[in-house]
């Protein structure tokens, strides 16, 4: 299944949670290793929309929505590439697709 392409990607997201370093829960370091930084930020965004040309799979049904993961990778600024799964709800009040977070995609 495809997600809509214009799906939510709070700024917020990138700016004060993917790319801030964090006790727990920390994405920042795995993300600096393909060279996203505050300073990328608008690239990350862009390569996050990317995501959304993949084929999305329904994962579970909570009860804000029905949640989706895409499996794809990330070239960074430098050049790295990174294999990451990103989440993503489609919103029960809203019906609105958003983008919840990304993790690192295991082998």
């Amino acid at each position: 299944m495809k997600l809509p392409p214009d799906a939510i990607i709070a700024e917020r997201k990138i700016t004060e949670y993917l790319l801030v370093r964090r006790v727990d829960d920390d994405k920042s370091q795995f993300l600096a290793v393909a060279g996203y930084t505050l300073k990328h930020a608008d690239q990350l965004l862009a390569d996050l929309r990317e995501q959304l040309r993949l084929d999305a799979e329904f994962t579970t049904q909570t009860a804000y929505g029905k949640k989706y993961q895409i499996r794809g990778s990330l070239t960074g600024p430098n050049g790295r590439t990174l294999r990451i799964v990103t989440i993503w709800m489609i919103e029960r009040a809203t019906n609105q697709t958003k983008f919840v977070t990304l993790i690192p995609d295991k082998p």
